[in-house]
């Protein structure tokens, strides 16, 4: 797939995240725009080893959203991937929908754990590594981060079980937004800075434009690929709220939804034709 084909995905995802936002009139756009680029490399950039028709495969590699509240791009990116309709995804939040404002995997196929409450999904994705190592299974384990949600001390707990246990199958990804709810992570509580603290840890660093897609694709293929005896954590550099004008870098939108006028200005920068 060329990676112009893949811009344009990245693009369809913003376009849907804004919809179902509106619709729903609650949840989080700044993340899950921030976060869209990653998505999109991992899922249709021939990175992540799945199967929408079959997505237990005992083989296949795993993806968790540690930052459940981006939950409408995992969401988006699940629709487009085919493990679902897309017609499903104005329902979010909606009494009676599978797509509850965070991952429930007991209900939507492709959320591989339920997540939401920050701080787990580096936990739960070291445990399922060492699990696959003991099942002989040379699946990768992809978890993607906020910058804020490092801030817990769990994600460093998690950080150094999977050194000690040499999980080489582990890829943490930190998207490096520098904005969570209440503001500048490092006027909240500075955790930076993550290339040196990861590396004290023992895990090997990338960093990478996190809306570079050809980057994106080519720094997750190397990490999913090296296989030196160490985790690798990805430190990808993103705008909060990327692709939307009045969005960008606002702590202010990270939980709001857009109402309909913000919604409609917002899909017009996004070039979506009126539904």
């Amino acid at each position: 797939m060329e990676r112009s084909d893949l811009e344009i995905i990245a693009n369809d995802i913003r376009i849907q995240i804004i919809r179902m936002l509106t619709e729903a009139g609650s949840g989080h756009p700044g993340g899950s725009l921030s976060c869209t680029d990653i998505l999109t490399a991992l899922y249709f950039g021939g990175v992540l080893d799945y199967d929408a028709a079959d997505p237990d495969r005992a083989d296949r590699d795993r993806f968790i959203l540690s930052k459940g509240h981006a939950a409408p791009a995992l969401y988006a990116v699940l629709a487009k991937a085919g493990y679902f309709p897309e017609e499903d995804l104005m329902g979010l939040r909606k009494l009676g929908s599978s797509l509850q404002g965070h991952p429930d995997s007991n209900r939507v196929p492709g959320v591989e754990v339920s997540t939401g409450s920050l701080g787990q999904g580096l936990s739960i994705a070291s445990g399922i590594c060492a699990g696959l190592r003991l099942a002989g299974l040379t699946s990768n384990v992809f978890v993607l981060l906020g910058d804020g949600e490092c801030q817990e001390g769990q994600v460093w707990e998690a950080a150094m079980f999977a050194a000690h246990q040499k999980l080489d199958n582990l890829v943490a990804i930190v998207d490096h937004n520098g904005l969570q709810i209440d503001g500048d992570i490092r006027l909240v509580c500075n955790p930076e800075d993550f290339d040196e603290k990861f590396k004290a840890f023992g895990w090997d660093v990338l960093s990478v434009d996190g809306h570079n897609i050809d980057e994106l694709v080519r720094v997750l293929n190397q990490a999913k690929n090296q296989k030196a005896g160490k985790p690798i954590a990805i430190i990808a550099d993103t705008v909060k709220g990327k692709g939307v004008s009045f969005m960008e870098n606002q702590a202010s939108w990270h939980g709001k939804a857009p109402d309909a006028e913000q919604g409609a200005q917002a899909l017009a920068e996004l070039g979506a034709e009126r539904a």
